[in-house]
């Protein structure tokens, strides 16, 4: 069995969302001891920037006729498809970050597309993870409620884009420890903190099951 797992945290010795996700894998790794991991981490190992705009004009570009950075931006794409399209079962782990997803994650999407193009359902019937965490409070009724517009992007992606059978665990909060002006929410984050390990727990043992 082979399991593909993303991180998109840029704090990665203090990341709430790795936290979950290791919540999640050692669930998958006790159920597969000899399963094989692949991972990439896109905060300490981010990809460049500017590559997927050379990697989209690669595909309208005649291969004979493209530029050796065409070529390898190409390539690039292609092998992040296979990457992920090679696994059995996934976790990917994005924090909220300015109230939307991390240029490095986007950038990782859009070459992935890039590499299989739109339609392909790369994770077609495989079960996925999706572990987010968000430094303030979202929940309906609150004054940032609408202003999550990562996860919802990243399910779009995950389950109607590629097919995903989807499970998604979010922990809100995450900066009341840190924060002084959240000090009166800390007790509430820390309730947050325990029912999101108990849904990656969870989530871990779904994705042993599907």
């Amino acid at each position: 069995m082979h399991l593909f797992r993303l991180d998109a945290s840029i704090m990665p010795g203090a990341s709430t969302s790795a936290e979950l996700a290791n919540t999640a894998e050692a669930e998958w790794t006790a159920a597969h001891p000899e399963g094989t991991v692949t991972r990439r981490n896109l905060g300490t190992d981010p990809l460049p920037g500017d590559v997927w705009a050379t990697a989209t004009l690669a595909a309208f570009t005649p291969e004979d006729q493209r530029t050796p950075e065409q070529q390898e931006a190409a390539a690039l794409g292609a092998s992040l498809a296979a990457e992920l399209s090679a696994a059995d079962a996934a976790i990917i782990a994005v924090p909220l970050y300015n109230w939307g997803v991390s240029q490095h994650f986007k950038t990782w999407v859009d070459l992935v597309i890039a590499g299989a193009g739109p339609t392909a359902e790369l994770l077609k019937g495989k079960p996925v993870v999706l572990v987010t965490s968000l430094g303030g409070g979202f929940a309906p009724g609150t004054p940032r409620e609408g202003w999550d517009h990562s996860t919802p992007y990243v399910e779009r992606i995950l389950r109607d884009v590629w097919g995903a059978e989807l499970t998604t665990v979010r922990r809100e909060l995450t900066l009341a420890a840190v924060n002084p002006a959240m000090e009166g929410l800390r007790g509430l984050a820390a309730e947050y903190h325990s029912q999101a390990l108990d849904a990656a727990t969870a989530a871990g043992k779904a994705l042993v099951r599907s």
